[in-house]
């Protein structure tokens, strides 16, 4: 059976790298970043009963907090990627920008499933 994941990699690639690697991919936000935004959308829920005009605006606080940190995390990716390949020679081994190519798949793929 054709396996199109195996067929992407590099013919360098050896056979069980996947295993020593953490499965998935390095979540965007900071876990601590991400559980308190997430201890805040709680409250706001646990809350609406009680103060529904006060959750809501504590929802929508973290929503804000989430997509600043959201888009700082993509800034910092972004550089990081672009810092690994603009300024090298242009005769640069393809292979190494091919590395790139595929980062940057993966992330906007992610950004594509969210």
């Amino acid at each position: 059976m054709y396996d199109q994941t195996r067929a992407q990699q590099p013919a360098s690639r050896q056979p069980g790298d996947a295993e020593r690697r953490p499965s998935g991919p390095k979540p965007l936000l900071p876990p601590d970043g991400r559980d308190e935004i997430v201890r805040r959308l709680g409250h706001a829920v646990n809350t609406f009963e009680d103060t529904p005009r006060e959750a809501l605006e504590e929802a929508e606080g973290a929503f804000d907090e989430a997509a600043g940190q959201l888009v700082n995390a993509l800034a910092e990716q972004r550089q990081a990627l672009r810092a690994g390949w603009q300024d090298r020679d242009p005769e640069t081994d393809s292979a190494e920008l091919r590395i790139a190519l595929r980062q940057y798949r993966e992330i906007t793929q992610r950004l594509l499933r969210a």
